[in-house]
Formats: C-alpha cells, structure tokens, sequence
C-alpha cells in the first residue's frame, strides 16, 4: 500500500466519485436501455464487452488464463451471479422504478449475512443481526406492499419477488464462493467471471426469444449511449476505480459506497427519469440502508477470534461488497 503522501487528495475523491455516482446511476441507465433492448440481451452486451475487454487486458500482463477448474467456478458463479441476479435485475427494471430496484437490490447484505449464518457457519444469529435482518426485510415489505404505500404508486409485485430472486442468489454465491478454486489474481477472475456471465445472457437472451422482433437499427442513439455507459464508465471505470480505492484507503471507508448508491440511484431517478419520491420510497430506503449499516459493521465469527488473538481480521482484506467480482450495478 502506498504512503499517504503518494496518493493525491484529487485522486482519492475522484475515485470515491466514480463509485459512489456512477454506479449509482447505472440503475437508470438499465431502465432506459430496457426499454429498446430486450433485457438479457441488453445485459449479454454489457458483460461480454467489459468481461472480454478485462480478461483480454489480464491476458496482455502476463496474467495466466484460469485453470479448467477455475473456469468451472466462474461459470457457476457466472450463473448465480449473472444469470439470475443481473438478468433478472435487467428484466424487473422494464417493470419497477430504477430507484425502488436499486434500494431492493442493496438488500444482498441482509442475504449474505444469512447465508452465512446457515451455510457458512461463519455466523451466529444474535439478537443485533436478527434486528438488522428484520429491518432490511422491513423495508421491502414497506416497499411492494399496497397496504404500506402511503398513496404511492403500487410496486410491480412480479419485478419485485424477480429482484429478491436475484438478491438471494448473489448472497447464496458470495458465500459459496469462497469454497471455490478461482484464479488469484482479482482481475482475472472478475474478468473470467463477467465474459462467462456475458456469454450466458448471451444464450439465455437466445432461449427466451429475445432475438424474435428485435432490430438493432430500431435501437435510438439514447439507448446505445446508455448501453456505452453501463461497459465503460459502470464496468471499466468503476472497477478501476474500486480496484485502486482498496490498495489505498481502508475497506470501511471504500465499503460505503453500499449505502450510498441506492440513495444515489433514488435521487438520479427523480432528476432524470421522472421517477416520484414518496414516503414510501423514504421510508423503506431508510429502514434497508439501517439494517445493511449494522449487518456490514457486525464482524464475523472469524473476526472477533482474529481480533481478540490481537491479528487484523483476514475479512478486512475485502470489502462488504455487493459482487464478488465485478463490485458494480
């Protein structure tokens, strides 16, 4: 790591910008693009350009390619991670406010924590994470239920329960990622990671019949500029960015971006998609991002041991971050 006089105050801030903004603004560069682009298509595009630009960058280092059993990791987690979160993230934003999607999505930590209560074993259930859990689920609740909407508008029943889906299944694969043989090198993996994703959006694109009807010249500059943002300045940009913050600066402070992005997502959506802001939205965005904030500065088993035996904890070396791969939206 270098000294903090070799990390200029400019850089710092910009790199904290580019996660904190950018990738908080992805979520309503996806609604626009969804609506020209069929959805797992639109998300194929997206990860085999910035999978593949990535991995071939990796490549030109002298990075060696993934083992054959590492390449099977990655695509189970391609699955989990790609498949079902991104492209059903992808899908449900045809049908749900980017804001609203991007609170629901930030929830990951509430079913991370959970699994690794019931599947890692790496925590127990104690009454400061049940309350955390109980708040994050809360504010779903508050959310998707008509009974809680406070005269809003009604949330997309079916585009939510796809988004939880999508939670779900990025927190099941986070957990059982760290079982995995994957390549050692961050970049390599992520790399490998998203150009199996791409490629098997890709395919499911082609399953679901998203190519039937589709014309890409119908496609209007809009969409495509979208589409350019999500690869460069979502994927490339913003890894970058991550990648850079925790070599320099500690993972509690580079791990806010969890909590600001979905605030960011809310605020970008009123601004420029015309999406309204209600109590609703209020309401069950404070009562997530509470429980994430307590989920995510709760250590783990291995932690309190580490800390007690006077070792830094070996969890630190990462961040709470919502992929563990890519880290973006």
């Amino acid at each position: 790591m270098e000294a903090a006089a070799h990390r200029p105050t400019w850089k710092v801030l910009l790199a904290f910008a580019i996660i904190y903004f950018v990738w908080g603004s992805t979520f309503l560069a996806i609604r626009v693009g969804v609506r020209e682009v069929p959805p797992f298509l639109l998300a194929g595009i997206r990860f085999v350009a910035a999978g593949g630009a990535l991995y071939g960058w990796m490549r030109l280092k002298g990075t060696p390619a993934p083992t054959g059993r590492e390449w099977r990791s990655a695509i189970l987690l391609a699955v989990m991670i790609f498949v079902f979160d991104y492209g059903l993230l992808f899908w449900a934003e045809q049908r749900v406010p980017s804001g609203i999607a991007a609170v629901m999505m930030a929830t990951i930590p509430v079913f991370m924590a959970l699994s690794e209560i019931l599947i890692m074993k790496t925590r127990r259930l104690t009454v400061r994470l049940a309350i955390a859990s109980v708040l994050g689920v809360g504010g779903v609740v508050v959310l998707v239920n008509p009974s809680t909407s406070f005269g809003d508008s009604a949330v997309n029943p079916v585009g939510a329960i796809a988004l939880l889906v999508g939670a779900v299944s990025w927190s099941i694969a986070s957990a059982i990622s760290r079982k995995l043989d994957l390549p050692s090198a961050k970049g390599m993996s992520s790399g490998a990671q998203m150009l199996a994703g791409g490629v098997l959006l890709t395919i499911t694109a082609g399953l679901l019949g998203e190519f039937r009807g589709f014309h890409v010249e119908r496609v209007s500059a809009k969409a495509w500029v979208c589409l350019a943002y999500l690869i460069i300045a979502g994927s490339i940009v913003g890894f970058t960015a991550y990648v850079w913050l925790i070599h320099h600066e500690s993972p509690t402070k580079v791990g806010t971006y969890a909590y600001v992005n979905p605030v960011v997502a809310v605020l970008v959506g009123y601004l420029f998609g015309g999406e309204a802001i209600g109590v609703r939205t209020i309401a069950g965005t404070v009562l997530v991002l509470v429980g994430i904030v307590v989920i995510t500065m709760t250590p783990s088993r291995k932690a309190r041991a580490e800390l007690k035996s006077g070792r830094a904890p070996a969890e630190m070396a990462e961040l709470p971050t919502r992929t563990s791969l890519e880290t973006d939206n």
